[in-house]
């Protein structure tokens, strides 16, 4: 990425000003970045305890699958799921508040007795299994985040600082030949003039 500038004073401000803003910024860029970087490795990290504490439900009921033929498939099913947006080192990311389940009424005397212990391990399951989506959904959007805020550490640190840096020394040097030289041309005047005036006496 080059950097447009011109030759004089209030373009060397100007460098001057946005060098300025991305020196102060980086510091809370590399802050954010390795916040972010905690925070994808915290909801990974869930993600994969829920879904192995899924795996382990799931086979700490395998004693029940012969009964779960006589389950009723339509007895409980899910009407909402409310999620809230929590905000992770300055990212929205959703969490879950609470499962909605529509329970359909059943005659207890008619139905085996395990049927309510049924339904109760289907909440487990699921809210186990919704949960981990979640953790899964929040871990990819802070990885996201992170590699936006990556970028933006990298193209500060590498490209536009030293850029800015660089724009700022060429206007200062030519700022300086510039100078030197009126003052050369100055000086070659001034003592052409006195030459002149010098011949003029004799």
């Amino acid at each position: 990425m080059s950097i447009k500038f011109q030759y004089n004073k209030t373009s060397l401000n100007d460098m001057g000003k946005q060098l300025k803003v991305r020196q102060n910024a980086l510091p809370t860029l590399k802050n954010k970045e390795s916040a972010l970087r905690l925070e994808v490795r915290k909801a990974k990290a869930k993600a994969a305890s829920l879904i192995t504490d899924l795996d382990a439900s799931l086979k700490r009921y395998d004693y029940l699958a012969s009964l779960w033929n006589e389950f009723e498939p339509g007895l409980i099913s899910i009407t909402d799921v409310d999620l809230a947006t929590v905000k992770v080192a300055g990212v929205k990311t959703p969490e879950l508040r609470e499962i909605h389940y529509e329970i359909h009424e059943f005659n207890a005397f008619a139905k085996p007795a395990w049927y309510a212990d049924g339904v109760s391990i289907l909440k487990e399951l699921s809210r186990l299994g919704i949960e981990s989506e979640v953790y899964t959904e929040k871990s990819r959007i802070l990885d996201f985040q992170r590699k936006k805020t990556t970028q933006k550490v990298n193209l500060y640190e590498k490209v536009q600082i030293p850029g800015y840096q660089e724009a700022i020394r060429k206007i200062k040097r030519f700022m300086e030949d510039e100078e030197n030289l009126s003052k050369a041309s100055s000086k070659i005047v001034k003592s052409r003039h006195e030459a002149e005036e010098e011949e003029a006496r004799i």
